[in-house]
């Protein structure tokens, strides 16, 4: 039984909306633990640095802006197959889509923003989670 972790954020729209309870309840009602949490908002730096592999795509920018337009909480969740089964309590990107049930599918909405405005991220690999870890949690 490995203890894997991810990176989990949860967005401005997340904590505008007073969702961090609840998305916090959600995670450890599926049995992870929370090894790490802080709430801030996050500079562009730090936004430039995680979303580095869509410098070049139309949504980058309104996406760094939406990021840093308020706080977010940032989590270190850790417990056997996280990642998947974080990205499966999330549900789909596009919240219209997303299956009843997941975090997506009950607490979002399509904003007809010019970024999805989505509640969570999770990372998808353990390669991007040893990443995304590394920069919302630097030693």
């Amino acid at each position: 039984m490995s203890n894997e972790k991810t990176l989990v954020l949860i967005k401005p729209d997340g904590v505008r909306r007073g969702l961090v309870g609840e998305v916090i309840s959600r995670i450890e009602s599926k049995g992870y633990l929370i090894e790490q949490s802080r709430m801030f908002t996050a500079d562009r730096a730090l936004l430039e640095d995680h979303y580095a592999e869509h410098k070049d795509k139309p949504f980058y920018e309104p996406l760094v802006e939406f990021m840093m337009s308020g706080p977010i909480v940032a989590i270190v969740a850790s417990g056997n197959r996280v990642i998947e089964g974080f990205r499966s309590l999330a549900g789909a990107t596009d919240p219209t889509l997303a299956a009843p049930g997941t975090i997506r599918g009950d607490l979002a909405r399509d904003q007809g923003t010019k970024v999805v405005q989505n509640i969570v991220h999770g990372s998808d690999s353990s390669e991007s989670a040893v990443r995304e870890i590394a920069i919302f949690f630097p030693k």
